[in-house]
């Protein structure tokens, strides 16, 4: 089965600046969905960034113009920059495949942002 996991989370300062990856392991066979998710303390778990077949890509509009989401040509790793952060972003991020009707995610990582 597909594992999932992500790193690159930690501590910045407002207006910083961090990229997470999402490396997987195992068999992803034909196209397939990715995102990435977020969760903050007390909140429900909201879509923050998804890639879908044919490099279309689409963004939350709390994020639209700071993140990017992308992956590398073989579709193993899978980025989420995040720039001109604020404290509003602080929550932990989980990586998300969708293939046929399997999904997968990751364990999360923490991004923490504060002066």
């Amino acid at each position: 089965q597909v594992q999932l996991v992500e790193s690159g989370g930690g501590s910045v300062q407002p207006g910083g600046s961090l990229t997470l990856s999402c490396s997987a392991s195992g068999s992803i066979l034909g196209f397939f969905v990715m995102g990435w998710y977020r969760q903050a303390p007390g909140k429900e778990r909201e879509l923050v960034a998804a890639g879908f077949p044919g490099g279309v890509t689409k963004l939350a509009d709390s994020v639209e113009g700071r993140f990017k989401i992308s992956r590398e040509y073989a579709g193993k790793v899978m980025y989420l920059e995040m720039n001109s952060l604020k404290p509003e972003d602080t929550a932990v991020y989980y990586c998300n495949i969708r293939v046929g009707s399997a999904e997968y995610w990751g364990q999360g990582t923490q991004v923490t942002v504060s002066e």
